[in-house]
């Protein structure tokens, strides 16, 4: 009986060596009992199985991040280019995710796949560019249904690049440079214009005050004095101009007279 004792002993250390286990705080694990799910997933913490009983399945509930591959894909408006993403997603019910799939990882890369080639081929190429962000939730939220029911919860998928034909880019390249310049043209006359108009009225406000015109001569003769020069710059008045043109007008109608 005494030689009995270390026995048990030692069967009590197999046992507890075979049927405790620990599971960390981001773990959850799907205990089976003779083929059948026993209730709610075990965890965190430690827990005892049944050997050759039971049998567990261990599920990591934090976010995962997957890179989806380079998908071949043809625009709504027939051009080809070649598009990836990431997806991140976790688990959020650990029995669907044992029982209702095989492999939820290869899974949610395979329908993450179709999905992007499907929404980027109803996509023009323009908007592939220009609104990401309408593509991106568009892509978790037609994501996140199909793995629903695996109980995954897709939290976010973002385009991470597209590649174009090189064609396409000098394309492109030539299609911004033809807008920069038309940009650059059309503020270059809004710039003209604007001056004209300013010299236009700068123009009307020397007409109606003839003592501005000579004052503005007298500060062009004080800028040229500033600076050394031989050449001596002397104003005429307007009204100058007009006394030899009148004269013209006079003897022109003279000489029709006679």
């Amino acid at each position: 009986m005494v030689g009995f004792i270390p026995v048990l002993v030692v069967l009590a250390i197999i046992f507890l060596a075979t049927s405790v286990r620990v599971i960390n705080e981001y773990e959850r694990a799907v205990v089976f009992r003779l083929g059948r799910v026993l209730g709610r997933p075990k965890g965190p913490g430690m827990f005892i199985l049944i050997p050759f009983i039971d049998k567990m399945v261990k599920v990591d509930l934090r976010v995962v991040t997957m890179d989806v591959p380079p998908q071949d894909v043809i625009t709504k408006d027939n051009i080809s280019v070649q598009v990836d993403a990431v997806v991140y997603f976790k688990v959020v019910d650990p029995i669907k995710a044992v029982i209702n799939v095989e492999n939820y990882f290869y899974a949610v890369s395979k329908i993450s796949q179709t999905t992007l080639r499907s929404v980027c081929g109803q996509a023009e190429f323009d908007e592939l560019l220009s609104h990401r962000e309408k593509i991106n939730s568009k892509l978790q939220e037609i994501i996140d249904q199909e793995t629903d029911q695996w109980g995954i919860k897709v939290i976010t998928v973002e385009l991470k690049r597209i590649d174009i034909p090189e064609e396409l880019k000098r394309a492109i390249a030539r299609q911004a440079e033809a807008e920069r310049e038309r940009r650059a043209k059309i503020i270059q006359a809004e710039a003209e214009y604007q001056a004209a108009q300013k010299l236009t009225e700068a123009a009307e406000m020397l007409a109606k005050q003839p003592i501005a015109l000579q004052l503005r001569y007298l500060e062009t003769l004080s800028t040229i004095g500033q600076y050394n020069s031989n050449t001596i710059v002397l104003p005429l008045p307007m009204e100058l101009f007009e006394i030899f043109k009148n004269s013209k007008i006079i003897k022109s109608e003279e000489k029709q007279e006679s």
